[in-house]
C-alpha cells in the first residue's frame, strides 16, 4: 500500500500546528549526543527520523517525550512553548512515544495492560469485567487490530509482535497530539505492518503530527511524507520523500556512496558441509537442502513460511521427528544445542535479547560464552586469555563499546549483534546460522556484518541465513531455497534470482494438503 501519494493533500488540509525543536544540543558526561538539531515535525503529516545507532535519534525523541531535558535549545508545540519536565508531563501535552520494546505486566489480561491505570470499575472498587471488555473490543475494531489481539490473553502469553500492539494501543487510546513510533514493525508480520499502516494513515488525515523512526528503507519511502537524516548529532539532510531516493538518503546517512555494498567475490564452493534430509518437524515437512564450504545459502519466504522452526530444528532446539541432519557427512543426532555446536555448528537466533545474550553480563563474558571449555585450565576460567579473545573480536568487528565490561543490554542493536556474532567467530565454526541477523540494525552496522559473511564464506564456512528482506537476500546469496507453509517450494540460483521470482515461490498456491 502507498500512502504517501495522499501526503499532499492530508498536510494542506491540516492546520498549521505540529511539533517544532530548534538548537536542541545535549551532552552526557562531557560527550554531545545533540548539536543544535533543528527539526520540525509537522501536523497531517508522518515524518521519518533516520540514522545509524549513536546519531542521536534516541536522544532527540527522549527529549520530546520528557526522559531528557536539553541543555540548550528551546521546543514549540502547536505554537506554542513547550518543555516537559517529565515523561508525565509530556504525555499530558499530547505526545506520545510508542517503544521498540514495550513493558508488559505479564500477569494481568490484554485489556488491563492497555487500560492500566484507567480501569472501569464497579462499587467503587472492583474492576467492570463486562466494561473493560466491551471498550477494548470497540478500540480493538477501531484501531484495525480486531484480528490480532484477545482482551483476556495474560500478558506474560503475548508474542513480541502482540506486545507491540498493545503498546501501540496504549497510546491511542488517549488523547494524542503527536505520537513517535521506534521501529514499530521489527517483531510484526505482514498482515500486522498493514494493519499499522492503515493505522498511521488514518492519524495523518486526522492531524496528528507522526514521527516514524525506523531502520528499513522500504517501509520509510511506503509511509512517510518527509525523512530527516541525523548524523553524529546533528541533522544533515531534509527531503520530502518524493524528492529523493533511498541511494540519497543511506548515503547521508552513514557519509558516503554504498553502490558497492553488495559486491561480493564470487568464490567457487567447496564439498558439501551441512546436508539436510527430508527432515520434518512439527513445523516443516520433508525438507532437503545443503550448503557447501564457502557458500552463503538463503532460507527465503514469507512469515510463517517456518524457516526458523528450521533452524530451531537443525541446531538441536526442537525436536526432529525423520530425516537426517549430517555435517561433513557424518549424522548428528541432535538432541539439544550442545550436540550442534560440538559437531562445529552456529547459531544466531533472530530473538538476540531473549535467545542470544546474557543482558545484563559484559560484553566479555557474552563473547566467551561458547569458547569456555578452550579458556579453562583445571576448572578456572584464564581471565588474561579471556579478555585477549574478547578485545580481538571487539577490535575486529568494531564493537563499540567503552569496555568489554560494559552490560550489553546497553549497547544498540547492531553492537549486540556483533557480540552474538563474535561468540560464534571465536568458536570457529564450520557451519554458521544466521536468523534475521540484521534485524533492528543500523544501514552502517549492516554493511559491517554483510562484511563478516562474506569473510567467513571466502575462509570457506558454509554460512546459512535467513533474512526477510529481499535486497539483503538478493545481494548476499549464491542460492536462495524459498519456503511456504513448511515446504520447500523451489530453490534459486544467484544468476536467476530475482524479488518476483522470490516472491512467486513464496507464494506459491499449489502446495499439496498434508495431513
Amino acid at each position: 500500500m502507498q500512502l504517501s501519494e495522499s501526503a499532499a493533500q492530508a498536510g494542506d488540509s491540516a492546520e498549521r500546528g505540529g511539533l517544532r525543536a530548534s538548537e536542541i544540543s545535549k551532552s552526557f558526561a562531557g560527550v554531545p549526543a545533540l548539536s543544535a538539531v533543528s527539526v520540525e515535525f509537522p501536523a497531517g503529516r508522518v515524518t521519518a527520523l533516520i540514522g545509524e545507532n549513536g546519531a542521536g535519534k534516541s536522544t532527540l525523541i527522549r527529549i520530546l517525550g520528557g526522559d531528557h531535558q536539553p541543555d540548550s535549545g528551546r521546543m514549540e508545540l502547536d505554537g506554542a512553548a513547550f518543555a516537559p519536565a517529565s515523561p508525565a508531563a509530556a504525555r499530558t501535552a499530547g505526545i506520545r512515544v510508542i517503544a521498540q520494546e514495550p513493558e508488559i505486566v505479564p500477569h494481568v489480561s490484554v485489556a488491563e495492560n492497555v487500560y492500566l491505570g484507567a480501569l472501569p470499575r464497579r462499587a467503587g472498587r472492583l474492576v467492570d469485567r463486562a466494561a473493560l471488555r466491551a471498550r477494548m473490543r470497540r478500540d480493538l475494531d477501531r484501531l484495525g487490530f480486531g484480528r490480532d489481539l484477545d482482551p483476556d490473553t495474560p500478558g506474560s502469553k503475548l508474542t513480541a509482535a502482540q506486545r507491540q500492539l498493545v503498546e501501540i494501543m496504549r497510546a491511542l487510546t488517549t488523547d494524542a497530539r503527536v505520537i513517535a513510533f521506534d521501529e514499530p514493525t521489527s517483531s510484526l508480520s505482514e498482515h500486522e505492518t498493514e494493519s499499522l499502516f492503515e493505522l498511521i494513515g488514518r492519524l495523518r488525515e486526522q492531524g496528528l503530527a507522526v514521527i516514524y523512526v525506523s531502520h528499513r528503507m522500504r517501509e520509510i519511502f511506503q509511509i512517510a511524507d518527509r525523512v530527516v537524516v541525523l548524523r553524529d548529532g546533528a541533522v544533515v539532510g531534509e527531503r520530502a520523500i518524493a524528492d529523493t531516493t533511498d541511494r540519497e538518503v543511506v548515503s547521508m546517512m552513514v557519509g558516503r556512496d554504498l553502490s558497492t555494498v553488495f559486491a561480493r567475490k564470487q568464490n567457487e564452493p567447496g564439498r558439501v558441509v551441512l546436508e539436510v534430509d527430508a527432515v520434518t518437524t512439527d513445523d516443516v515437512r520433508d525438507i532437503s537442502l545443503n550448503v557447501r564450504a564457502g557458500e552463503v545459502v538463503a532460507l527465503a519466504g514469507l512469515v510463517g513460511a517456518g524457516r526458523s522452526e528450521l533452524a530451531g530444528a537443525l541446531v538441536g532446539d526442537l525436536p526432529i521427528h525423520s530425516g537426517e541432519v549430517r555435517v561433513d557427512g557424518k549424522r548428528l543426532r541432535l538432541r539439544q544445542p550442545r550436540d550442534a555446536v560440538r559437531a562445529g555448528m552456529g547459531y544466531a537466533p533472530e530473538e538476540r535479547k531473549a535467545q542470544a545474550l546474557l543482558l545484563h553480563r559484559g560484553v566479555r563474558d557474552n563473547i566467551s560464552l561458547a569458547v569456555l571449555d578452550r579458556l579453562r585450565r583445571f576448572r578456572f576460567i584464564r581471565r588474561d586469555a579471556e579478555n585477549r579473545l574478547a578485545r580481538e573480536y571487539v577490535d575486529s568487528l568494531r564493537v563499540r563499546t567503552p569496555s568489554l565490561e560494559q552490560e550489553v543490554r546497553k549497547l544498540s542493536g547492531g553492537n549486540q549483534q556483533k557480540v552474538v556474532l563474535a561468540r560464534w567467530l571465536a568458536r570457529k565454526p564450520t557451519v554458521l546460522i544466521l536468523d534475521e541477523p540484521t534485524r533492528g540494525v543500523d544501514v552502517g552496522a549492516k554493511i559491517e556484518i554483510y562484511h563478516v559473511i562474506e569473510n567467513l564464506a571466502e575462509s570457506g564456512v558454509a554460512v546459512l541465513v535467513i533474512s526477510s528482506e529481499l535486497p539483503e537476500v538478493l545481494g548476499l546469496a549464491d542460492r536462495i531455497v524459498v519456503m511456504q507453509q513448511g515446504h520447500v517450494t523451489g530453490e534459486l540460483n544467484r544468476a536467476d534470482a530475482s524479488e518476483e521470482a522470490i516472491l512467486s515461490l513464496a507464494m506459491a498456491s499449489d502446495l499439496k494438503e498434508t495431513p
